[in-house]
């Protein structure tokens, strides 16, 4: 199976970049693609939502359960909010926020990254992807740090770290080695930032917003606790495609 998987990585790989031509440079990636490299860093960038999103830094590569949600995240604020102002915060290649500014005209969203090799990344994309500059703005910020407090929004669309570092035997080896980590590792359970993004985030929200969240499956009953310790009182958990735990979706209502 492994063999399959790798050989129809080095014809999308050719395919992608090459044109289907075996060149000497083809061929030296082919060699980092065996070694473990991952192909869309090898290719320089994937599609997410009908955008092109370049990924030249290095940042965390964007993956199907964060699409898988994001879409619907999309659908929503399509039928309720056109006109949305939006957070897209831990946004790392900005995935998130490019794909809700393409994908619903009049929206806006802030992206808050603390990585600035990360937020010159999400400028590419926004370039990239032909978004009005009116319709967006760029702070680097460790979560909510550097987002004025009287900020208030309809949407924030979170992503955070959350990989557990009790489970990194687990992890893929290529992840590991490629992949930046601290996108993906957030203390020994993986709750770390999600509680400090939890503690804070229903001051940014709009009365009648929502915050849609990522996480690991395994986290949901823990995560759960968190919310029920911080006041949060309307909430709903999602599964992904795969039919894993993977989302939660949580309005500003609390006790």
């Amino acid at each position: 199976m492994e063999g399959e998987f790798l050989e129809r990585e080095i014809k999308w790989l050719l395919k992608e970049k090459y044109q289907g031509r075996l060149t000497p440079e083809a061929k030296k990636d082919i060699g980092r693609l065996k070694k473990g490299e991952p192909l869309a860093y090898l290719i320089g960038d994937v599609s997410f939502l009908g955008c092109t999103i370049d990924l030249k830094t290095r940042p965390l590569i964007p993956r199907p359960e964060t699409e898988y949600w994001t879409e619907i995240a999309i659908r929503d604020i399509k039928k309720y909010r056109p006109a949305a102002e939006c957070l897209d915060i831990f946004s790392g290649s900005g995935c998130i926020g490019v794909a809700v500014l393409k994908n619903v005209p009049q929206s806006k969203v802030d992206f808050a990254e603390v990585n600035q090799k990360f937020l010159e990344q999400i400028k590419v994309n926004l370039k990239i992807n032909k978004i009005n500059p009116k319709r967006y703005n760029l702070i680097e910020s460790d979560i909510f740090q550097n987002i004025p407090q009287r900020k208030r929004y309809d949407y924030i669309l979170a992503n955070p770290p959350y990989l557990a570092e009790s489970k990194k035997n687990l992890t893929q080896k290529s992840v590991l080695q490629y992949e930046p980590n601290k996108a993906l590792f957030a203390g020994r359970d993986g709750l770390n930032m999600i509680k400090r993004f939890l503690r804070k985030a229903r001051s940014y929200l709009k009365e009648e917003g929502k915050i849609y969240l990522e996480f690991d499956s395994w986290q949901k009953e823990k995560i759960k606790k968190v919310l029920i310790a911080f006041g949060y009182r309307r909430y709903d958990f999602f599964k992904d495609q795969y039919g894993r735990w993977r989302f939660l979706v949580l309005s500003h209502n609390v006790d």
